[in-house]
């Protein structure tokens, strides 16, 4: 058996696919669609109102002698799921939008409320002259601006058109070395003259600016000594084990007074004076 859905198709080898009667097919042809209301309408014959976003079963064609600069215009049928009478509407690619045209009414259009914006603003204009005169001041201004611009552009390319590209090219690149040298050689004589004014003291006299030397290190000074000092090296030093001498030393042993011994020194004291 074969596949339920196959790609390739099997050609046998004497296929011509010129010989194939071609189908004619009319230009107001219809297909059947799934779409979605754009927009909530009402049935002219029952009353009923169909909100957006109700889903119905349609039937687009394409209209015929109507184009907006080279967009394809498409109107649908649907009908009314209460009476079923038919509805139909199409494409509006000048609004971005779809109009009502056969069997219901469009509850809102957002357009209407602009176009009456727009008169009322053109009604108020009308009564105003002192706003139409501000309107054709700003109208002449900016076409005097326009003129301007257009006249100095044709006189641009009329100079370009005349002149040499390679020679004005060579030219200034020469005036610009020139310019550039001259404005540096002002440069250095005017810090010159800053550091001249600065360096003069009240009387006149030019002061000579100290040289500062670097200084040097410690142990570069302490080697440049006369009678050179030994640096101080920080190695451990070696202890040398010294023999112990002959000479002995008596050390003198502490007396120490408790109360005993103080009374008996009382009592001799006393005996000694009363003698």
């Amino acid at each position: 058996m074969s596949e339920r859905k196959v790609l390739n198709k099997y050609f046998p080898p004497n296929f011509d696919p010129s010989q194939i009667p071609r189908q004619k097919k009319p230009k107001d042809l219809q297909h059947k669609v799934r779409l979605m209301a754009p927009f909530s309408m009402r049935c002219e014959s029952c009353g009923e109102y169909i909100y957006k976003g109700k889903k119905f079963n349609a039937r687009k064609e394409t209209v015929e002698g109507e184009m907006y600069l080279a967009i394809k215009i498409y109107r649908f049928y649907i009908r009314c799921p209460r009476c079923s009478a038919e509805i139909t509407f199409k494409t509006d690619p000048k609004n971005t939008d779809y109009v009502a045209e056969h069997g219901a009414s469009r509850n809102f259009e957002p357009w209407r409320g602009e176009e009456d914006n727009k008169s009322s603003a053109s009604e108020d204009e009308a009564d105003d002259p002192m706003k139409a005169l501000e309107d054709r001041t700003l109208d002449s201004k900016r076409e005097m601006d326009i003129m301007d611009a257009l006249d100095e552009i044709r006189t641009r390319n009329a100079r370009s058109e005349r002149i040499d590209v390679d020679e004005v090219l060579n030219r200034f690149s020469a005036e610009d070395q020139e310019v550039i040298s001259t404005r540096m050689k002002e440069e250095e004589e005017e810090d010159e003259k800053e550091a001249k004014r600065i360096f003069e003291s009240a009387d006149g006299i030019q002061v000579r600016k100290i040289q500062v030397e670097e200084e040097p290190d410690a142990i570069t000074l302490v080697s440049q000594r006369k009678g050179g000092v030994e640096i101080p090296s920080f190695k451990p030093i070696k202890r040398v084990k010294t023999e112990p001498s002959s000479m002995v030393i008596l050390k003198k042993k502490k007396t120490v007074n408790t109360g005993l011994s103080l009374i008996a020194n009382y009592d001799a004291s006393s005996s000694e004076n009363e003698e």
